[in-house]
């Protein structure tokens, strides 16, 4: 990595993982702490756009000389946004909703340079058709307790790709991170790496 630093705002080991697939590694992760709330009568995409900028400002008021880069992913069918399910319950509902049929992947990235308070953001959009699940596979889904901690109730990049028959864009996008544009944004920010050897 050359300067700046980046720092990524994100607590979610799948972003990191997605930045070192394409050779960039963040010099520190520092998760920032808000309120991921949708307020009343919020979109998808203004609920994302907002948090990812949330997320960028609190942490780059802490950092000097870096490159602030922050993500929110969003999964909604139609206006409805799919947060990240407390329970086997709530999961079950969101998979339901989502059984055969599409739905929309949104991400937010936010980048703020902290030299000189320049931001860069980008909104990257997937749509995802999930085939018609029956009530034994999504009780089979629950049991492997992969969808905690995951917007939608899901995770394509595990299990439940067996689900997918069908994305439109990024896949990268959906498992929380949209690579060609994340790293768009980065060099327009100034920041080189090397390419990784396989």
């Amino acid at each position: 990595m050359t300067t700046p630093r980046l720092i990524l705002a994100s607590a979610s080991p799948r972003r990191a993982d997605l930045l070192a697939q394409i050779g960039v590694v963040a010099d520190a992760v520092d998760p920032a702490e808000i309120d991921e709330t949708p307020l009343k009568d919020e979109l998808p995409r203004p609920f994302a756009a907002r948090l990812a900028q949330a997320k960028a400002e609190a942490v780059a008021a802490r950092q000097t000389d870096a490159l602030v880069l922050a993500a929110d992913t969003v999964v909604a069918a139609g206006r409805r946004i799919l947060d990240k399910p407390d329970d086997p319950a709530e999961t079950r509902k969101h998979l339901a909703l989502l059984s055969g049929r599409r739905h929309r992947v949104t991400t937010a990235l936010h980048l703020i340079r902290t030299t000189d308070g320049r931001v860069w953001s980008r909104l990257v959009e997937t749509q995802v058709k999930l085939k018609r699940l029956s009530g034994d596979e999504i009780d089979a889904y629950l049991a492997t307790g992969e969808w905690r901690g995951k917007a939608g109730g899901y995770a394509i990049q595990g299990i439940a790709a067996r689900f997918v028959p069908w994305i439109g864009g990024s896949y990268s996008n959906v498992v929380g991170l949209p690579l060609t544009e994340t790293a768009g944004l980065l060099e327009a920010a100034g920041l080189r790496w090397d390419w990784p050897k396989t």
